[in-house]
């Protein structure tokens, strides 16, 4: 830090991935630069992938385009619907299960919102679904409102029943067993012939034996959307790593540096974002049930609150707030469904975050965020959920290095709506910035995730560029191919 940045007390600035946009037809209108003086210069190729997401705040469209020579990603369409709108289940439907705050869902509605939302990206997008698109990742955030870890299978069928319904053809859902069943102009980008699909994303293996918890899909695509993320920075995020996810609800990973695949060794759950969600609902400027902080939230109103103060409404926002490993006496915990012992199994230790016990103190945090509202203003209100969302992260962190599952050298990557938005990436780093010396904090890592989970699928890794593996080190093909025991391993 400069003499000048000490003087005025300012602290390192933190580095955010912010989702680069892009045209499909102008992406591949540009040429590659030739690799020796005067040779030919060719296009760039693209992977176009869709990532569908139903969160318990928002339902996502996300189509991304990954240039494969340089595995940097480029946002063609977003398109965001609110979960709240989703239509109530008819009197023949069944009910599967709710959102976080209990909307109730069936296959037939889930397919529907997904079916419109994802001919809604692929139309702004200009993307043909069966010329341009070559895969569709479908992932959920919504898990708190099932019974067990496994019924959260069925609403990922709901979002494929949906993809189905908009013509996404079943080859582009599934991943290819060689690189013949790809087009053309993938074939060369794939090792499919090399080194097999073994479940590993991004270099990392889930827990093995028995489902944990129920946001393990979802931590794995954060952490992998994360590494994506990163490239348009010069933070080397690959394992050993800890990932935090703002959703909604809290999820996340931390991984060591395991080779050739690192081993997931904690992972995040419980709430997050309904924490401010909550506290915005006790305001009265949002809807008591279906309003949410992001329709309070903007940069100019933020700054103009009262940093002491709402500094002060956190400590007192966090009293109500239960951030633990997880005991094993528990199927549940905030409003997430795990099994502790699978997890103990496995070697992965469960960090939760949790309002009263299962959310039951949800309306008290409702209550507190009208008081803070009415005594300091929305400014203040909307501050005091920096600082709370800052202070979950650190609660964790301390948990996790308490627990002793953080591999020393570990990067730090955030992303969500609960921590990438305001001041928070600010006073994130403000408490990481001597623990971690690598803090990066990423746009959409749920949605960039689900694009890189597609070029897992088919092996399509780019080895000069590596997303996989550890920090500084080169592409893991080698000792994956050996692993694996391929004929062509050396």
């Amino acid at each position: 830090m400069s003499f000048l940045d000490k003087l005025f007390n300012k602290g390192p600035k933190p580095i955010i991935a912010k989702s680069r946009t892009g045209n499909l037809d102008i992406l591949r209108a540009n040429k590659a630069g030739p690799a020796s003086p005067g040779a030919v210069k060719k296009p760039d190729v693209f992977y176009v992938t869709a990532s569908v997401e139903l969160g318990n705040t928002t339902t996502k469209c996300v189509v991304m385009a990954t240039n494969l020579n340089t595995s940097e990603s480029y946002l063609l369409n977003k398109t965001v619907k609110m979960t709240r709108d989703i239509r109530p289940p008819k009197a023949n439907e069944e009910v599967f299960g709710k959102t976080v705050w209990g909307i109730e869902l069936s296959k037939e509605a889930v397919a529907e919102m997904i079916k419109d939302t994802v001919l809604e990206a692929l139309r702004k997008a200009n993307v043909d679904k069966e010329e341009d698109l070559d895969f569709v990742v479908r992932s959920t955030g919504v898990t708190a409102g099932f019974a067990t870890a496994e019924e959260a299978g069925k609403l990922v069928i709901a979002l494929a029943d949906g993809c189905l319904d908009a013509g996404i053809p079943p080859r582009k859902m599934s991943p290819a067993m060689s690189t013949s069943q790809l087009p053309d102009r993938l074939q060369k980008y794939s090792l499919l012939d090399n080194v097999m699909f073994d479940g590993a994303v991004v270099s990392v293996i889930p827990p093995q034996g028995k489902e944990a918890v129920a946001n393990e899909m979802e931590g794995e695509l954060v952490t992998a959307g994360i590494k994506l993320g990163a490239k348009w920075t010069e933070v080397d995020y690959r394992n050993p790593c800890v990932s935090l996810d703002f959703g909604s609800t809290l999820a996340g990973r931390i991984v060591n540096d395991n080779q050739p695949y690192a081993n997931t060794v904690g992972n995040f759950l419980g709430l997050a974002g309904v924490i401010s969600d909550s506290l915005a609902r006790g305001s009265g400027e949002v809807d008591k049930e279906g309003g949410a902080a992001l329709d309070l939230y903007t940069d100019k109103l933020v700054k103009k609150g009262d940093k002491k103060k709402a500094q002060a409404n956190a400590e007192e926002v966090h009293k109500l707030i239960d951030i633990r490993k997880v005991p094993l006496d528990v199927d549940r915990f905030g409003t997430v469904p795990l099994n502790p012992k699978a997890a103990a199994d496995a070697g992965t230790t469960l960090i939760g975050c949790d309002v009263g016990t299962n959310g039951d103190k949800l309306p008290d945090l409702m209550d507190l965020g009208g008081k803070i509202y009415e005594r300091d203003g929305l400014p203040t209100l909307l501050s005091t959920m920096d600082y709370v969302s800052a202070k979950i992260v650190s609660r964790c962190l301390d948990i996790a290095f308490e627990e002793n599952v953080i591999t020393e050298g570990s990067a730090l990557g955030i992303t969500g709506r609960a921590g990438v938005t305001g001041r928070k990436p600010e006073l994130i780093l403000d408490y990481a910035k001597d623990k971690f010396d690598k803090v990066v904090f990423v746009e959409d890592g749920l949605a960039l995730g689900s694009a890189i989970m597609a070029r897992c699928m088919n092996s399509m890794g780019t080895q000069k560029n590596p997303i996989g593996g550890c920090q500084g080190q080169r592409c893991i093909l080698g000792k994956r191919m050996k692993m694996q025991g391929s004929k062509f391993a050396k």
